[in-house]
């Protein structure tokens, strides 16, 4: 579990490798994340737009951004949870993935929102300690 808080809003990520979405002998792997975004404010916002960056194990980096999550741009009371699902399709059996959401508050006021850093790893690859 990866968890970051901005002004606020918590988001907790869970990445998990897929090894039936993954083809290793064609240099095809993908990683499902599950997202939760909680609302520990006093004003109801709305996410907006998405920003993520994603780099391979070859340091190639992709900028992936669009408005919402998974074709929605959901409004969090206070209090509330938003969750959802998506994926990351590499040619490396490793990443890793961090990013923004661009919040508007009920003020109109808008800010972005920290999504933690996770690391994508796959059984395939051993981990080397720097």
């Amino acid at each position: 579990m990866y968890r970051a808080v901005t002004d606020s809003i918590e988001v907790v990520v869970r990445p998990q490798f897929s090894p039936e979405q993954s083809q290793p002998e064609k240099n095809k792997y993908f990683w499902t994340y599950a997202v939760e975004i909680t609302n520990h404010g006093e004003e109801t916002i709305q996410l907006r737009h998405r920003r993520w960056e994603i780099t391979d194990g070859n340091g190639q980096r992709q900028d992936v951004r669009g408005p919402g999550v998974v074709g929605e741009q959901p409004i969090l009371k206070p209090g509330e949870t938003f969750r959802y699902a998506s994926g990351c399709p590499l040619t490396t059996p490793q990443g890793i993935m961090v990013g923004q959401y661009e919040m508007v508050r009920e003020s109109g006021s808008r800010f972005n929102v920290q999504i933690p850093a996770f690391s994508l790893d796959s059984p395939f690859e051993t981990r080397k300690l720097n």
